[in-house]
Order: structure tokens, then sequence, then C-alpha cells
């Protein structure tokens, strides 16, 4: 369904690749998908189509392709984590990948969303404090949030986290909630990737959708059918 795209940063021209899926009926705005440690995978193709059936043009932009171009093979794949985790180290949990978003927004006709799981999580909750162009946020997991507590969101946000994930300790939960106690936290039956195929909790998943669906509803300016 979807097509290889590329876009450049308007910091320094880089040209990196995105996966696009263009909607087949009424649009309903733009999407940015940021993309876990593990690269565009095809689970993350497949997202990306699913949200283009709801209506959204979606963009997943590969986030680490200053380090090595080309969309992942497989969901996971353990003999690269050392790799990947340390791509995510050097751009400081995506503090360094902004610029690749903001691209990824401006490409995109307002309303624009953002989304963004695990490592892609932390992407997206520094996006919604720090790039322009957003009309709200939804991100899961982000493991590294707790490192930019201090970051305001500039558009409204909310998070998905499970109740047993162990990369997200519950002081780590606290500290957020302390810091933005307006801030939708939701709390899942479930553990680290509860959308993704190693983690996948079927509820939790439907659920967050349903969320994240809601809230770039109330937040596009379009009347929602559902």
């Amino acid at each position: 369904m979807g097509e290889t795209v590329q876009l450049r940063s308007a910091k320094d021209g880089f040209a990196f690749d995105a996966y696009r899926a263009p909607v087949s009926d009424a649009r309903r705005g733009g999407l940015v998908i940021c993309h876990a440690i593990w690269g565009v995978t095809p689970h993350l193709r497949a997202l990306a189509d699913s949200y283009a059936h709801d209506g959204y043009e979606v963009l997943v932009p590969s986030l680490f392709d200053r380090f090595g171009h080309g969309f992942a093979e497989r969901d996971t794949d353990p003999a690269l984590y050392a790799r990947q985790n340390g791509w995510a180290e050097a751009t400081h949990w995506g503090a360094d990948v902004l610029d690749v978003v903001q691209a990824a927004i401006d490409a995109l006709a307002p309303p624009v969303f953002a989304m963004g799981f695990c490592f892609g999580g932390t992407v997206a909750w520094l996006a919604a404090s720090r790039c322009e162009g957003l009309a709200a946020v939804s991100s899961f997991y982000g493991g590294q949030i707790v490192d930019y507590v201090t970051e305001t969101p500039k558009v409204p946000t909310i998070l998905h986290l499970g109740k047993t994930d162990e990369l997200i300790p519950p002081t780590a939960v606290a500290a957020i909630r302390e810091t933005h106690p307006d801030l939708p936290v939701f709390m899942y039956e479930a553990g680290h990737a509860f959308v993704a195929p190693n983690g996948f909790n079927a509820d939790s998943a439907r659920l967050s959708h349903l969320r994240t669906l809601q809230l770039f509803s109330r937040n596009s300016g379009v009347r929602s059918e559902m």
C-alpha cells in the first residue's frame, strides 16, 4: 500500500528515507510515526497502512539514516540489538533526530499529529515539546521520557505505559506524573512493546489505539464520525 520517499532536513540538507502510506478516502490529517530502535520495521509499515485506512496520511521517517540506510527486514533482531541501541544512545535518545521529525511534519498538510514507540516514544515526547506544526502527540512506552521530564509539551499529549514494563519503573512513572500532573498517563495491564509483535497485548493495543484516534479527532478541527 505504501511507498518509500526521500525527504531532507532543513538543518543541513541531509537526505533520508521515509515510508509513506497515503489515504485512500477522506483525509483526516497527517501523521508522523517515530519508530523504536529496530527502525522502520514490517510491523510499523503495516501500522502506517492501518492509520492510512483510518484517514491519516502517514510518514515513518528513518531516524537512523545518518548511521545506515534501509528499512528493517524483521520486526526484531537480537543480533543487531547492540548496534541499534548504540545508535539510539548516539542521538541522545532522540534529541538529535528532531530535524528529521520536523522535515516529516513539514512534508504533510495540516493538521499533523505524531506518535512513537519505545525509542520513538521518547522522540514523540521531545517533538511535542520542541517541534513546530504539530496538533497533538500520542507517545507509547518511551523509556527515556523521564530523562527529559522537565520538557513541556506545546500540544495536547498523552502517554501509554505498561504496568509491568521493566524498562519503565514505577519511579519513572511517578516522576512524570509529579512533574506533569495534568498530563494524561494511561497505564495498561501489559509489559513493554504491547503494540508490537514481541510484546503484543491485544486489549492494551486496541484501547491505546482508540484513545489515540480520539486524541487526534479532538484536535483536528475536523468533525469525526467515530
